[in-house]
């Protein structure tokens, strides 16, 4: 089973600010995404990649411009798509930053590009002076595709050096980490990613043909990615994603498959800000997320199958984990919606007690 990740509704909230700021129709953003407008004004509340790829689609339609018209000048759209197939044949990644360093320089509207070949580092840095972008949504975007892409043209995780953002910390912090693997210096004065040198020989392996298929698929791919991450608690994740697939891998197992104690992969990562039952709980919400948002499994069947012993504990797990009940997030007028609804209801005086999953994942 493929696992679809749930992104923060921050991020629909700036793009729905970003649409305001241009006089964009906000309704139409939202129309058919299946995200209820008691979601938007949930500041807990997730998406799908799904849903947040139906919004960025439409507003690179509604604008006309590939930035969103947050650039210089209009992007026409197209432009991405002809830069990634003059890039695509490159050798290897020095080659291929060469050639991006130098194509952005040429194209209109499109943000310069600076690759400096250092002694151990190569820094990408992208000029953002001339963007109109309150949000800093064009900035994060520009320097997540550029890491992803370099990362799915080799076919390897890219652990970053280094990530600087021009811009003061913001609420949403925590989420940089996530995206990047890495925590970003804030108010550093420049965009910039810093990539090991090492990798600028890793040859370019994928095809013209893989390319055309990525791209008609975008921004889904980049959006749902996963395997770019380096820190511990994305390893963590990767192993504990097996268990929506059968038995949840307990701690010590974990442990042994990362090749390090318990106690060492505990302290790792508190550093990081988490643990391995809060990454499970992550693990378990995107699930329930992904399966309400699709409208085809009763909430009864999806809480067995991810482990809980009643659909009780699921709920108040769920509310816990989005401010939100279940019936949410369910399409309006999919099947058991209402009887979903009702059931949430009846449950709105539960405690936010701990669910009882039967996971059989010890805390961590």
């Amino acid at each position: 089973m493929s696992l679809t990740h749930t992104v923060p509704i921050h991020v629909v909230h700036r793009l729905l600010r970003t649409a305001q700021h241009y006089g964009l129709d906000m309704d139409e953003l939202l129309r058919g995404t299946g995200i209820a407008p008691q979601l938007v004004l949930n500041v807990r509340a997730r998406v799908t990649t799904g849903q947040l790829t139906q919004i960025i689609r439409r507003l690179w339609r509604m604008s006309d411009d590939e930035l969103f018209g947050l650039g210089p000048s209009q992007v026409p759209r197209g432009t991405t798509r002809l830069l990634a197939m003059a890039l695509i044949t490159s050798r290897d990644v020095r080659t291929l930053l060469e050639r991006f360093d130098e194509f952005v320089r040429v194209l209109p509207g499109v943000p310069s590009a600076t690759v400096t070949f250092g002694e151990a580092q190569t820094t990408l840095e992208l000029d953002t002076a001339g963007l109109d972008d309150p949000e800093h949504l064009l900035t994060d975007l520009m320097l997540a595709i550029a890491h992803r892409m370099i990362g799915w043209a080799t076919g390897r995780r890219i652990a970053l050096l280094s990530l600087e953002l021009p811009y003061p910390e913001p609420p949403y912090a925590a989420d940089h980490e996530l995206i990047f693997g890495q925590l970003p210096r804030y108010a550093a004065g420049r965009a910039a990613l810093g990539l090991d040198n090492t990798l600028l020989d890793a040859p370019i392996i994928r095809t013209e043909d893989e390319l055309i298929r990525y791209l008609n698929d975008s921004p889904s791919g980049l959006l749902s990615q996963r395997d770019y991450g380096s820190t511990t608690a994305d390893q963590v994740r990767r192993i504990l994603e097996r268990g929506l697939r059968g038995d949840w891998p307990s701690s010590d197992q974990v442990a042994a498959r990362l090749a390090v104690s318990l106690q060492h992969l505990r302290r790792r990562l508190r550093e990081e800000g988490t643990s391995i039952s809060e990454i499970r709980e992550q693990i378990l919400r995107d699930a329930a997320i992904a399966s309400l948002v699709r409208g085809e499994e009763p909430v009864n069947d999806l809480s067995g199958r991810l482990g809980f012993s009643e659909p009780s504990a699921f709920r108040r797990a769920f509310r816990r984990w989005t401010g939100s009940p279940p019936g949410a997030y369910r399409p309006a007028g999919s099947a058991d919606a209402d009887a979903d609804a009702d059931a949430d209801t009846d449950t709105d005086a539960d405690t936010d007690t701990d669910a009882d999953t039967g996971t059989g994942t010890d805390s961590g």
